[in-house]
Formats: C-alpha cells, structure tokens, sequence
C-alpha cells in the first residue's frame, strides 16, 4: 500500500523509468589479467574494479537485490562518518546507532547478476556504452539511480570504484579467499596550493589509468576472455552474458560521463590519449587512441574545475575537448548545479574547458542547470535523504532533479547518434503516453 510506504523508515529509491528492467553486477578483475599501457601510478592497486548496470532479462524466481552499502557494511559506514569528520571514536559509536544504521538495509532497485537482455536489431546487435566516473565522497555504487536510470533505457553503463583516496574507503579483493585491502580517504583542502596541486594531479594520475584498465577489460568481457572475477557470485550469471554484445570497438562510441571529480578526471583523461599529452596518462594504447574521438559523447555533471587549471598540467588545460578538433563532433553536455552555475570561478573555467573559440570545428556545448539543485542532487544521496538535502542545502524536488539529469543525458545520447529507448512520460512530464523521444525543457534554465 502507498501510504505503508511513507511510513518506511529505511532509505530507498524509486524504480527507474525506462521500458527495460535493470540488472547489475560486482565486478572485480585482477590487473595482471588485464593489459595496461604503463605501470599502475600505485602499485598497491592490484584489481580494477567496477559495477554494471544493463537491461536485463528477469526470471522472477530468482530475483536477488541489491545492498546499496556494500560489504563490509560497518567498515563502509565508519568511513562516511569519518568523510564527514567525526572523529575516529565518534565514528565507530554512531556505527551502532539502529536509527543511522537503516542505509544498511537500503536495496538499489536492479536485479543483482541477472543475464542480460539481447539487444534490439536496430542497436546493430550490441549495446551502447558509457563509462561513468564518481566524485569526491563516491563509490562505484553512489549514482546507482543515476546509472540504473540510464541503463533502462538501453545503455551499459560501467561505474569504476576509484582507488585514488578520494572514496571514503575502498578494498581491494585479489582472490575469492584474500584478505580484504582497504585503501583509505587521502584529505585535501579544497584551496589551490602547490601541496594540493600535487596530491590532486596524483590521483588524477591513478584515476586515468583506472578507467584505461575498465576499457580494456571491456575489451577482454566483450570477446569473451576468460577472467577471474573476485565478486562473482555462486548463483548469478557470469561475464560471458555479454560477450559480442557490447558496442565498445566502434571508434567513438563508447560514452564518457563523471560527476565533480570525476568530471574532471573524465576531462583530463579524454585530452590526455586524444592529444597524447603525458603527463597524467602516458601511452594509450592502440585501441584506445583509435575509440576516443570528436564524436565521442561526453557528459559531465558539475565538473569540479580546480584540478584541471594547475601548473603541471597547464598545457593540457588549454587544449580543447576532442568534439573541437574534428568532424563529425559530438556537442559536450554540461548539467550544473544551482550552486555550481552560481560559482562564478568555476563557471568560468568550465566554459573555457567545454568552448574553443579558436578552433575552426567549434561545436556549441550543451549547458543546462535545474533550479533548486544542489552539489549532491546528481548523486544518489538526494534521494536517499531528500529531508536532509532539503534542510541543509535549499534543495527540492530531488527525484525530478536526477530525472532532469537523466533526460538531458539520453537527450544528448541521441543527438550524439547513440540508439536508446524513448523517454518514458514521467520523464518528459507529460501525462497520458508513455514513452516519448523528445519534448519541451520545462524545469530547466539553458545557458548558451
């Protein structure tokens, strides 16, 4: 009953939008299994690890949901606390608390390993793909609706879990019988001094290399080598489900999105194997060079511009996005924040990042921010705490907020020349229908 709903006190997420049912998966690759173009910036980092998000057939007797806390729950827990600065006692003592402790019971609205669904013929037999890079505070599982929501309209959307320090706590799984390795929070301030300038970049260095180890394990799941996963399940469908089936070899076709940091990272890494600049990500390899092209679709979500503008990395800053270097281009999207439109300085240098006014192939990007949003209404923690959202950061209306998002993104999915399903209704608020491809921009101010 709808009204026993609102009297739930545990955390959860609407079910998405789109015409497919969602299925998800934990994926956790030993990198010696992988090919990587440079050794790995840390070499603690051992595994690439990820989680799938993709349309999927559902066999209702074996329906297995998803924890949005991952495992181990308590230890995930504790770190957030101390990502919001409590103190290390304090910590551990609101880990107990049964009230705080109902996240843990929060489930993501996917079918957890289930197969995945035969993509439709107009799709040319496989389905698209975007890689999806977290924040500052992120994890592989905190855009789970953001993701979901995009994977049920048609897209395979990979979410790597960084291992940069930038995570409230991440682990590392060699083997389905080691240890756990926690790679702990690095803090940094988020002033620009040359300390900071250098701890950023690092990272930055760790995340690209990350997400070049996810494209070549694409690679590897989609021709279907065999590989170790550590988080495979006993009962669930293993990674051959999506052999041949993933649009990921066709130059320019895989997409690239982040959010804050990982907006930055997805930046940084685009310009890096694009322009063959290395400083962050020396030597792409081969296939990757040829993938990464001016039609490649890129949406970035409250790029976080700070760690681009340093000194080390000065001339990459000032070299544009690949959509302004050829034909045909792919416009970059760009959805702000409210705050974020509102912060002048970074506004500006997202602008600069997103326009080459000198370039002869300039492409208009596509800029949009939803009224009444905030830094973390693209992420999962909106939804999942829309009280506090609302009180502490003047934000309303959270789930309409990310349904903006996804819109925007799917919107520009398409004129990108990416084949997904309709934009349901709800989506398009419009009453009586239930999928549409396009409509009006009703909630949202465009800046050009």
């Amino acid at each position: 009953m709808p009204f026993l709903g609102h009297l739930n006190p545990i955390p959860s997420f609407p079910d998405y939008t789109g015409p497919y049912k969602v299925g998800s998966q934990d994926v956790e690759i030993p990198t010696l299994e992988l090919s990587t173009s440079c050794p790995a910036p840390n070499p603690k980092i051992t595994t690439s690890s990820f989680r799938l998000f993709y349309p999927c057939q559902v066999d209702t007797k074996k329906v297995q949901h998803i924890h949005w806390m991952p495992d181990p729950q308590s230890q995930y827990l504790k770190a957030y606390y101390s990502f919001l600065q409590a103190k290390p006692w304090l910590a551990s003592l609101l880990t107990w608390v049964p009230f705080l402790r109902l996240i843990q019971y929060t489930t993501i609205p996917a079918v957890r390993d289930a197969k995945l669904l035969e993509p439709p013929t107009k799709t040319n037999g496989r389905w698209p793909v975007m890689i999806f890079s977290h924040g500052l505070g992120g994890s592989r599982n905190a855009y789970s609706h953001l993701c979901g929501s995009l994977a049920s309209h048609g897209i395979v959307v990979v979410a790597p879990d960084h291992r940069d320090g930038s995570a409230p706590v991440s682990f590392i799984k060699d083997d389905a019988k080691s240890m756990l390795k926690a790679v702990e929070y690095q803090y940094y301030p988020h002033e620009s001094t040359p300390e900071v300038e250098i701890g950023r970049n690092e990272q930055l260095r760790v995340r690209c290399w990350e997400i070049g180890v996810v494209h070549d394990a694409l690679l590897k799941i989609d021709e279907g080598t065999s590989m170790t996963n550590t988080q495979a399940s006993e009962a669930g469908h293993t990674l051959e489900t999506f052999k041949s089936r993933l649009d990921v070899h066709r130059p320019g076709k895989i997409s690239w999105a982040g959010h804050s940091f990982g907006a930055a990272t997805i930046v940084q890494f685009l310009k890096s194997v694009y322009h063959r600049e290395t400083v962050l990500y020396p030597y792409p390899g081969k296939a990757l060079t040829e993938q990464i092209t001016s039609a490649s679709p890129v949406s970035l979500l409250d790029l976080w511009a700070m760690p681009l503008s340093g000194t080390s990395t000065a001339a990459l800053y000032e070299k544009p996005l690949p959509a302004n270097c050829g034909t045909p281009a792919s416009p970059p999207l760009a959805i702000l924040s409210h705050g974020f439109y509102k912060w002048t300085n970074n506004l500006r240098h997202t602008l600069h990042i997103l326009s080459d006014p000198v370039s002869e192939t300039h492409v208009v990007p596509y800029i949009f921010y939803p009224v009444s949003s905030a830094h973390l209404s693209q992420s999962d923690f909106g939804i999942l705490f829309p009280w506090l959202t609302k009180k502490a950061l003047k934000t309303d209306e959270p789930e309409r907020t990310l349904r903006l998002n996804v819109r925007a993104m799917l919107e520009s999915l398409r004129k990108s020349g990416i084949t997904i399903a309709d934009t349901s209704a709800l989506d398009m608020e419009i009453e009586g229908e239930q999928h549409l491809e396009t409509g009006q921009d009703g909630g949202w101010d465009k800046i050009r």
